[in-house]
This record gives C-alpha cells, structure tokens and sequence, in this order.
C-alpha cells in the first residue's frame, strides 16, 4: 500500500544543479518566435470586457482560459548588453564610495570586460536558449539553498484592514469570510477564470498563481525545494499551537461548505483547543519547528517520517499538502506595531518557564492567513514562489470579496468578483460531493523524545529572534499619493527620498538602499533591483540639511525624483544591472565549484523546478543577489550578525570565507570591495499594498539596516519600519518631521489655494473671476479646525490631483538582493511531481486520510 506522505504530497526529492544543467533544454517550451508584449496584449484584447472584468457585468459570459490565456505570447526576460550593465553597476556604487574605492571598482570593471565578461555573457546566452528564464533557476537556489530560520530572514506579511462590518469583525466569523472568500479564488484560479494582471492593458505573467496554493518548502540534506499538491482540497487550522484539518472543495474545486458551515467548524476548533491548557499544549505546538535552522528542520522531518505509514508521516503529510494554514490566535494585538509583529513573527511570552505566545501557533513552510480574537487579520507567505505582487491580488480580491458576499445578502443583484461560482452546497444532492470529510480532525503527534527537545530548543531559539527585533508604524494622514502628483512627482520617487533624507538627518551619510521593482510583464519574470542612492538623490539630501534657499532644495528633490523614475522604468523593462551580474557570477560560480563548464554552457541548467500550466517549464526565485562561494548561510544562527559575508577573494571581510580555489579564480569583478558594498543593503524598503491592506512588511535584511515596507494611499501613507533595536521609533518620527517639513517647503515655492483634500470643482470656483453679481453676495466663510490644534505643517496649503504617476504600475516585491540572502549556496535544481496520482491510488490515500487524527463532535455556533 503506497504511504500517505507519497500520493497525498507529490513532492520528489531535488535534483542537484549540476544534474539540472545537463538535461537538454525545451526549445518548444520558451520559444522565442512570437513573442512580444504586442502580441500578448492582443491575446489579452480577444476576451470580452465582461470577461476580463466580471463586476462590470452581473452575469458575465465566462470563457475559461482567460487566467494563463498570453502566457505563451510573452517575450522572454531579455538579458542586457554587458557594458550596460557593468556601466549601471559602476552608477550605482559611485555615491556610495570614496573616489580611492571607485577607481579600484572602475578597474575592476575594466578588467573583467577585457577578460572573464565576454566569455561569461556567450555562455549565459547559450544556455538561455530554448529556457524560460536566464536567471530563473539561479534565483530558485538562493532561496532555496538558504539554511536560516525563513521568520523574520524571508516571509513577509500583509496586515489586512478590518472588516468594513463591525459585527463581523470576531474571530470565527472573519476567518470563516475570509476562507470562503479564499477558496473562491483557489476555484477561480484552477478554472482559469481568474482575470490575467495588467498594467495600462498589457498582461502580466500569471504564473505564480499557479504555486499559491497547495505549496510547501520542504527541508532537505541538500536544501530545500518546494512540493505541491495540486489536487489538495483541505485546510489546516492550527489554534493554541494545535493542529486540525478538515475537506473544502470538492473533486471539481467547488466548495462544499457553507460560510455557516465553516464557523461551526471553526467554533469547534476553537473550543476543542481550549480544552487543553496552554501551558500543555504548548509543549506539542509542532508548529515551532518550521521555524529553526533548514538543516536541522530537516533532520527532524526525517524523523517525523522514518517508517512509512506512521502516525506522525501521516500528520505531517496532511500539514504540507493542505491548500494554506488558518491560523485563529488567542490574543488581541491593540497597536498597529504588535499587530505588525504578530503577523510577521508571531508574540513571545513565557509564563512559568513555558513559550505561550502566538510565535508557537504557525507553520512557515506555507502560506498562512493568521486572524486574531478580535477579528484583526493578516497573511504570512511563503517567499519562494511567489512575489508580493501576486499575493496583493490574493489579498485584495479576498477582501472585495467579503464586502460584495455581504452587499448580496442585502441585494442579491448586486455583482459578483468571480465569473462563475460553486453551486450552493446547501442545495446540492449529498451523493454529488465524492469522497469528502468535512468534520474536523484533531492531529495528534506522537511525541517522541527527539522531537519534544528540539522542539524546546527551537522555542528558545526562536525567542531570541523575536526579541532581537523590534518594528514601528507610522500611519500618516496628512497627505498622500493625490497631494504628491499634484506637486509634479513620481509618488514613489517621493518617498523613497524621504527615506533618504531621514537617514542622513540621523547619521549624516546615505547607505546601500534597495527597492524591487516588478518585471512580470515577461514571461515567470520577478524582480529587477532599483538602487535608490543616486547623486542626484546625494545633492538633494545635503542640500536639503544645509541653509539653502526653499527652491533650491525643491529644485534638487525633483531632480532626484526624476532619476529615481527614470531608473525604475529602466528595471521594470528588465535593464537593471544586479539580475544580470548575479546571473554571470552564478555561471562562473557553477563552473568552478563542478568542474567545468556545464553551468555555462549551451545545455545548461533546466529551469522545470516548476512547472507552468501553460508552458509546462519552470520559474525559480532567485533570494539573494550574489555571495561568495562558499558560504552557506547569510545570517548567524542567532540572527545577532546579519552584516554581508560576500567574501571577495582578496580579504577576508567578517565572518567570509573564501572557498577552494576563488583566490585566484574569481573574477576581480566579484573579488573587487564594490561588490559586497551593493550587496550590503542597510535600508531595504517595499511599495506594496493598496486600501485592502493597513500595513506590510518583513524583517531587516541586516543587523545594522532597516526593513521598510510601504503602502502609498490616496491620502494618507502607511509604513512599517523594523530593525535590530536601532531606533526604530526614532527613524520613524523622522520620516514623520521630514514629510511634514518638505510639504511646509512646498508650500513656499507652490502656493496652491486649496487644502490637500479640496476638489476639482472648488479649484475652479476659486479660479473663476468675480463676474457674477449674486454669487458675490454674503462673506465667504472658511473652514475651521474645529478647535483642534495643528500638527506641525498642516496649514500648508495644498491641492491634489487625479494624475497618474509616473511609477504607476511599476511598482514589485522581492527579497532577491535585498540584502538579505548575501550568500548563494552551492545551487540545486529540485523538481516536482506531476501530481498525476491514480484514481484507485487517490480513493485508498482517501480512505486512510479519514482515519487520520481524532474526529470532534459539532459543537453549536
């Protein structure tokens, strides 16, 4: 009888890099012929406007297909002209060093141009050919191969706004909305429903939808790869740091619950789990473990599933397969930093020796929608697959969901998100539904010694790792996106300068700063890195410090603005340059380590990690942008040295060590003290969001730096700062000072008649001359604070506007050289299973399942 952990999880054990690479490539998979972004928009413009947008109809004409419809019309990622890049990556490094260090780059440069570059750049295009990605099974192995804790080191978070319902704001009611809303998009994206991404009427690349759900980082020996089932059809809720599980789509991904049915599910759960004392229960919170070093995590998988068919084999199958983790915390976070932190980490807090906090009720290795008692919701994802891009689309269309389900219970004509939807289960024959367990399971591990003390040390560990980091929200109301485009800029231009000029105002000197920006517009594209320090963003934060007239230093921001914008245009057309340089390093790096060339050459590397629903071939995400040779982690074990180890040949820098043979291989490009320095990002920050999110964001990528993640809303700005207890608090309240001065600046160099919130209409009044006799009549009377007192630069004028940024659209996500994956590991290729179980071989994993964990008896709700 074939083990549950085989059919139920189609994970395969990964392949090494070297095997990946002599596979022969897929020419029919990645063509290159009839590719382009014209080609793919005009697919995209076959389909109805009901069918790419179903609120505009309330009975759309469906057409299945729509979701992965130009997926095999998109162009390729084009790899850039060596000089560019080598020319952008000497742009971007020139503000951060001394003139002595920057001729040493130059040299460098000039170097590897004349030696190693050409030959590197044919060898990578070589084996580009006929591959979905040049880059994309390196960027899989950064992540994958990275050995750390993933909290705080890789996941983010998003921290939903509140349900615009009060009275569905409790616990069990939110998770139960959220979860149907939830599953209606696993349908919508299974039937290829689901509306393809666009940016002003070209479609993105839909393909990490596909990895969303199902999905779960494995730890290996040899590093980690991601399985999938992509069949599953259940959900695991984990309360108190136990685990639950129980059916919610049918054979066809219809759902075969009801909103009720899910509370009464969940509201048993929830009273079962309060039957065993906290204390208890936090001794068996499993959950913990996917939080320790991968290796070790790794080992005691392998302990977990020794003997096939075992109690504990079996539970942890259920775990990984499921299609995402529910999890209902206890507690009640009250300010926007605790709730930033439960959602990114978890609380850690021991009562009588004993971890109780919400750190013990998680499971990392998936994606996770984690709900609070008072109903506070957020979403803690996986990194691997998947961008933040495509977990917003997640985020945002559950959330519209929930707000249109309710506005159809008041008015049953009112419009619906998705183009179909699961027949009412309520209504369907009982005999329609297959084989399905919709009661709740309690698993129950078998704990042995081994897994009961690593457990306790994974605790301890893991609350050093909360303690050690510290996070800060500013929710600013006085302007936003209207106020900035209305004044001439680029939105993000115009924070991202603000981060600028913060820093500099603490420290007196500018750092390495990252931004991603998104390349879906190609096909399995990700992210491209945005090097925010520019001279001009220099010149502009000196003179913004210094006595300088008011216009000098506006004059100086929209320069610095300018070359931002021009700069995140350049990436999101894939002509950065770290995607490029990291691309050529992991050739050479391949070619050293194996003995050859096969890492650079024409057969090399097989990108089918993944396989694409349309094109059948692969898309890794790379995690970290360059690193030394060698070195297999990017952070100490207790997280307390997070500085760059890129070694670079010539020194030893920290904690790298230079690897067999780099001395006098390494190309002088990778040895050179440049490359550590861009790789070395103090100030990581994230535009992503809309009005569905209050906050996001994720760890600091090093021990001396700042994770900043940021939502830019029509008036108002929403960020979450984190950072190794590096005045936190006070970066953020000089990020507040700084938006509120350059608005007072503003509004000596522009004045405007208007307030930041005044409308179109009331700009022309106001305009208009006073021809009109009666409308002359009567004094004018002015609005009033109310008797509030004023913040410091509120009563500067200001009017907004409705034009687009610049930046609009352009925006991504990804931790790739954030900064914080410094170090890529020798690289592995892993690659899935079809998932092409047998039908007799589901029915028996089926009958089995059933029988896994004890079946709880409905309570009321």
């Amino acid at each position: 009888m074939p083990s549950l952990t085989t059919a139920i999880r189609t994970f395969t054990m990964p392949k090494s890099l070297n095997e990946s690479l002599a596979q022969p490539g897929q020419p029919h998979l990645a063509v290159d012929s009839g590719r382009s972004l014209d080609v793919a928009k005009k697919v995209s413009e076959g389909y109805t406007k009901e069918q790419k947008d179903p609120l505009a109809s309330n009975q759309p004409d469906h057409k299945q297909g729509i979701t992965f419809a130009a997926q095999d019309k998109l162009p390729k990622l084009p790899i850039p002209d060596l000089e560019s890049s080598t020319s952008k990556y000497l742009a971007a490094l020139k503000p951060l060093q001394t003139p002595r260090e920057h001729a040493e780059t130059q040299q460098a440069v000039d170097e590897f141009l004349k030696a190693e570059g050409p030959e590197l750049q044919e060898r990578l295009k070589k084996y580009a050919t006929g591959k979905t990605s040049y880059i994309e099974q390196f960027w899989y192995d950064s992540y994958l191969n990275f050995d750390n804790p993933v909290v705080l080191n890789l996941n983010p978070f998003f921290l939903l706004e509140d349900d615009p319902t009060p009275a569905r704001n409790n616990q069990v009611t939110r998770a139960a909305s959220l979860v149907v809303s939830a599953l209606s998009f696993v349908r919508a994206v299974r039937k290829e429903e689901l509306p393809p991404d666009t940016i002003r009427g070209t479609p993105l690349c839909m393909y990490q939808y596909s990895r969303l759900f199902g999905t779960a980082r494995v730890p290996t020996e040899n590093g980690c790869h991601i399985g999938q089932d992509p069949d599953a059809r259940h959900i695991v809720v984990l309360c108190h740091g136990q685990f639950y599980w129980f059916d919610v789509l049918d054979d066809n991904s219809d759902l075969i619950m009801t909103e009720k049915d899910l509370s009464i599910n969940l509201q048993t759960i929830v009273d079962d789990a309060q039957q065993t004392p906290i204390q208890e229960a936090a001794k068996g919170a499993l959950g913990v473990l996917s939080t320790e070093n991968r290796k070790i995590w790794s080992g005691l998988r392998d302990v977990m599933t020794r003997e096939e068919g075992s109690n504990n084999s079996d539970c942890l199958g259920i775990v990984d397969s499921a299609l995402f983790i529910l999890c209902l915390d206890y507690t009640e976070p009250s300010s926007g930093a605790d709730l930033c932190q439960n959602m990114l980490c978890g609380t850690s807090q021991v009562e009588k020796g004993v971890q109780i906090g919400t750190c013990t009720n998680r499971w990392y290795d998936k994606l996770q929608i984690i709900v609070c008692k008072n109903g506070s919701a957020g979403i803690n994802f996986e990194h691997t697959g998947v961008d933040g891009h495509t977990v917003l689309r997640f985020a945002s269309d559950v959330y519209t969901d929930t707000i249109l389900r309710f506005a159809r219970s008041i008015n049953g004509q009112a419009p619906s998100l998705w183009a179909s939807t699961s027949p009412d289960p309520s209504k369907r024959d009982p005999d329609s539904f297959g084989d399905v367990s919709t009661t709740p399971h309690k698993l129950e591990w078998d704990m042995v010694p081994e897994l009961g003390i690593a457990l306790r040390f994974a605790e301890t560990r893991l609350a050093d790792l909360i303690q050690q980091n510290e996070f800060q929200t500013l929710d600013f109301a006085a302007y936003g996106k209207n106020f900035m485009t209305s004044m001439g800029f680029s939105p993000d231009a115009f924070v991202q300068m603000a981060f600028q000029a913060a820093y500099y105002g603490l420290y007196g000197r500018v750092e390495c700063t990252y931004e991603p920006a998104m390349t879906k517009v190609y096909l399995h594209g990700r992210t491209e890195a945005i090097r925010s320090v520019t001279p001009e963003s220099v010149d502009f934060v000196q003179k913004f410090w210094a006595e300088n007239p008011p216009q000098q230093k506006v004059d100086a921001l929209r320069k610095a603005c300018q070359m931002h914008t021009a700069n995140t245009k350049e990436c999101a057309k894939a002509q950065g340059c770290d995607r490029h340089l990291y691309a050529l390093f992991s050739v050479w790096q391949k070619a050293l380590d194996e003995d050859g060339a096969e890492a650079a050459s024409s057969n090399g590397l097989s990108s089918n990690g993944y396989s694409s629903p349309v094109e059948g071939t692969s898309e890794r995400d790379p995690a970290s942008v360059v690193g030394s040779p060698g070195r297999n982690s990017v952070m100490s074990v207790d997280g307390d040295d997070v500085r760059s180890v890129r070694s670079n040949g010539r020194r030893n820098r920290g904690n790298s060590s230079p690897s067999r043979g780099q001395q006098h291989n390494m190309p002088l490009l990778f040895a050179d003290g440049g490359w550590d320095k861009l790789n070395n990002t103090i100030i990581s920050t994230s535009n992503c969001g809309n009005p569905s999110l209050r906050h996001f964001g994720f760890g600091p990528t090093t021990g001396d730096g700042f994770g900043i993640g940021y939502i830019i809303k029509e008036d108002g700005l929403s960020i979450c700062a984190s950072s190794k207890h590096r005045q936190t608090k006070r970066f953020v309240d000089a990020l507040e000072s700084y938006f509120h001065e350059i608005r007072r600046i503003l509004r000596l160099t522009q004045r405007r008649g208007t307030s930041p919130k005044a409308s179109r209409a009331r700009e022309a009044s106001q305009a208009r001359p006073a021809g009109n006799r009666l409308k002359s009549r009567g004094r004018v009377i002015k609005a009033s604070d109310g008797g509030k007192s004023h913040e410091p630069g509120n009563l500067t004028p200001m009017d907004d506007s409705s034009a687009q940024s610049d930046d609009e659209g352009l925006g991504g996500y990804g931790f790739f050289d954030a900064g914080m994956l410094l170090q890529a590991l020798k690289a592995r290729g892993e690659v899935l299973d079809d998932g092409n179980t047998k039908p007799s071989e589901r029915a028996t994993v089926n009958a089995r399942r059933r029988e896994i964990g004890k079946k709880l008896r409905l309570s009321e709700y």
